[in-house]
């Protein structure tokens, strides 16, 4: 008892000193508080709401959807279906994305920035446009499949396909992450291993495997989470592997069924919280820093034939499967009638620059307004994290994660229900749309801060302190420039996924706010595939343009030196 006493008194006496150290420093106390509210008001509310509608009915509590659902075999069999289509994805989009980061950062290949540019492709549309292309090109009426093989019968719906396209879809996710983290390792480490006598295998595996664990771990979380959550490749090609994601979508926009969809839905926050908390707390037990504010000189680069040449045919060839997928887009926004008439015509992009003009025009409006706000609020949220002690620190790193493990479609119907009413009016208006992006995407630009920043010694930002700056100048002056990596991934995330979000933002688009996606998805369902392909290329230029503005504007404002 005396124990337990004194541990508690410990414990209390720790909280006194942390709110007495955020005492002392005003402007953080109010921007720990602005972050909470934040969180609580935009993310955890609208999910709360979702759990509200689940369990109460109209005459007030009401478990008999759970019962039913928790008691069904089919509800079991799609959840175990769900549970295998995101391992299996989340572990080779991860392999994938390991050595591509691997070899654009580690090694002398040639054509890295091409590599680079070609693995951004896939998370620059929504993702059924890729199952599409993959039925164009394999389906029983594909170009390849039937106009070149002169296969009659073949099938692609299904498993083996999905898991496939989710891959190709999600393996960029891991790849910009691990690029940040492997950018972040000081390689005077590896240098030194070297110059010991260690081979490149040796230094591989014992030093910049292990410390690029957190990058991983946090990869395979996030790619398992999308892989889930998503609605859009299943629906068009999964057949009858059914996924609790699109159970989900359907039952709320098919059958109107709020209740029941709501609850499958949920029934995702289980295993993607569960995989969140296994990643923390085993990243939690070991040590990565290597940036330590002492001299290191840049390393050489790995040049060695048999390594370069197995990594450059790798990303070779995954480049190439790319390019065949949205080589069958371009093709396809050029083409008159897809497998009927092939000649070549331009009216689909006419067709898009006079009647589909407003959604293109609002989707960028929407996505430039949310993008920084992702991109600055995910580092922030990093460094109180990993660089502060306050109370409910770890309640705030659950509410961050909360609206990313939601499937979208959740989110979106938590939002109809949290903010269709006075005093939060927000319904039909710009601002949900931009309050949708920011909650659903900053949690990458989060986990890419807090990965970096474990491999920055604390010191570096302590001699700051010493030297009498703020926490606010430390972290715009130390921290936000050694974590450009990771704010470069957050802001090309957050804008990528603003521009071609579906599942969250379908519910909330309105008469004023139309969406490039929602009118690509349109154009689907009316079977005009090529205007849906024309739309694709348009929202595919107008991505890169701004990826490359923002590569300019990061590495022009953060330049930064590893002295």
């Amino acid at each position: 008892m005396k124990s337990n006493a004194a541990s508690i008194g410990e414990k209390f006496s720790l909280r006194k000193k942390e709110l007495k150290a955020l005492m002392r420093e005003p402007f953080l106390l109010v921007l720990i508080i602005l972050v909470f509210l934040s969180l609580l008001l935009f993310s955890v509310y609208p999910i709360f709401e979702v759990f509200k509608a689940t369990v109460v009915g109209e005459e007030g509590f009401d478990p008999s959807i759970i019962i039913e659902q928790l008691t069904s075999s089919a509800f079991l069999g799609t959840l175990w279906n769900s549970l295998k289509l995101g391992m299996v994805a989340a572990f080779f989009a991860t392999i994938i994305g390991f050595i591509f980061a691997f070899a654009v950062t580690r090694t002398s290949m040639k054509g890295k920035k091409f590599f680079h540019l070609i693995a951004l492709l896939p998370i620059i549309s929504p993702p059924f446009v890729i199952a599409l292309s993959v039925i164009l090109l394999f389906g029983r009426n594909g170009i390849i499949s039937n106009g070149l093989l002169g296969l009659q019968d073949t099938n692609v719906y299904g498993f083996t396909s999905l898991v496939l396209i989710q891959i190709l879809a999600f393996f960029p996710i891991a790849y910009l992450n691990l690029r940040g983290v492997l950018e972040s390792i000081d390689p005077s480490v590896e240098d030194a291993a070297l110059n010991l006598g260690a081979s490149r295998w040796s230094v591989f595996k014992s030093i910049t495997f292990p410390l690029a664990v957190p990058g991983v771990l946090s990869s395979l979380l996030l790619v398992f989470i999308k892989s889930i959550e998503d609605f859009g490749n299943p629906m068009v090609i999964a057949g009858d592997y059914n996924t609790l994601a699109v159970d989900a979508y359907l039952q709320i926009t098919g059958m109107y069924d709020l209740r029941s969809g709501a609850f499958i839905a949920i029934a995702l926050l289980l295993p993607a919280l569960t995989a969140y908390f296994i990643q923390k707390y085993w990243i939690s037990k070991k040590s990565y820093v290597t940036v330590t504010g002492k001299p290191s000189q840049g390393s050489i680069k790995i040049n060695e034939k048999y390594i370069v040449y197995p990594l450059f045919t790798f990303c070779l060839l995954i480049t190439g499967v790319v390019l065949l997928f949205y080589g069958s887009v371009l093709w396809g926004s050029f083409v008159k009638l897809w497998g009927v008439d092939n000649s070549l015509t331009f009216e689909h992009f006419q067709y898009i620059f006079t009647v589909g003009f407003n959604s293109i025009k609002d989707t960028l409006i929407l996505a430039l307004a949310s993008t920084p706000v992702i991109g600055i609020l995910g580092m922030i949220i990093a460094y109180l994290l990993i660089r502060k002690q306050f109370i409910g620190k770890k309640l705030m790193e659950l509410f961050s994660i909360i609206p990313f493990a939601v499937p979208g479609t959740v989110v979106g119907i938590g939002y109809i229900l949290a903010f269709n009413d006075e005093p939060l009016l927000l319904t039909g208006t710009g601002l949900i749309l931009i309050l949708a992006f920011v909650t659903r995407n900053v949690t990458v630009g989060i986990e890419a801060g807090t990965n970096s920043l474990r491999q920055v010694d604390s010191s570096i930002e302590e001699a700051s302190t010493i030297l009498g700056a703020n926490s606010l100048k430390t972290f715009w002056k130390i921290s936000l420039p050694l974590m450009k990596p990771a704010l470069f991934s957050g802001l090309v995330y957050g804008f990528v996924k603003s521009m071609t979000s579906i599942s969250a933002i379908i519910f909330l688009v309105s008469v004023n706010w139309n969406l490039i996606t929602v009118s690509i998805l349109s154009q689907v369902e009316s079977s005009r595939m090529g205007a849906a392909a024309a739309y694709c290329i348009i929202l595919i230029a107008i991505i890169l343009v701004v990826i490359a503005f923002m590569e300019l504007l990061v590495n022009g404002k953060f330049k930064t030196r590893r002295e």
